[in-house]
C-alpha cells in the first residue's frame, strides 16, 4: 500500500509542482529566506462518515488554524480511497508550525504523513521528447 502511495505521489508532485517552484528571495538585508514544498496526506478515519469527520475539524478549530501565518497552499487534491492531499509551500522555519497546526486541528478526523517535497520537473524537462505538460 505504502508503495502505491509513493508512485501516486511522485506522479502528482511531477505533474503539479511546476508552479511553486522551491525559490530563494533576497531581502534589503541579503538575508535569505528558502522555501520548501511540504505534501500532507490527510488519511480519512473510515471509522466516520464525511459529515463527522467535518464536525470534527470544526469542533478543533481546523479551518482557522489551517494552513498557519506565511504558508501557501499550492495544492489541495482529494485521493480518492485515502482521503486529501494538501502541498503547501513555506519557509522552513514555519515547520513547525504547520506540524503543530496539524496535531492540534487535524487529529481525530484524519491520521496524517508528511512528506518534504521538492520540483524535480524543470531538471526532467530538458530530458523528456515530449515536452508536453498538463496545467489546470
Amino acid at each position: 500500500m505504502k508503495n502505491i502511495l509513493f508512485v501516486a505521489l511522485v506522479m502528482l508532485c511531477i505533474s503539479n509542482f511546476t508552479q511553486a517552484q522551491s525559490t530563494v528571495k533576497n531581502d534589503g538585508n541579503k538575508e535569505d529566506t528558502e522555501k520548501m514544498l511540504l505534501t500532507i496526506f490527510l488519511k480519512h478515519d473510515q471509522s466516520m462518515n464525511l459529515s463527522e469527520i467535518e464536525d470534527v475539524r470544526n469542533k478543533q478549530g481546523f479551518y482557522k488554524s489551517f494552513p498557519p501565518e506565511g504558508v501557501s497552499v499550492v495544492n489541495w487534491y482529494v485521493v480518492m480511497g485515502i482521503g486529501q492531499m494538501v502541498v503547501l509551500e513555506l519557509p522552513a522555519s514555519k515547520l513547525r508550525d504547520v506540524n503543530l497546526a496539524i496535531e492540534k486541528t487535524a487529529w481525530k478526523a484524519f491520521k496524517s504523513e508528511i512528506y518534504p517535497t521538492y520540483d524535480l520537473y524543470p531538471l526532467i524537462e530538458e530530458k523528456l521528447d515530449n515536452k508536453s505538460k498538463v496545467s489546470y
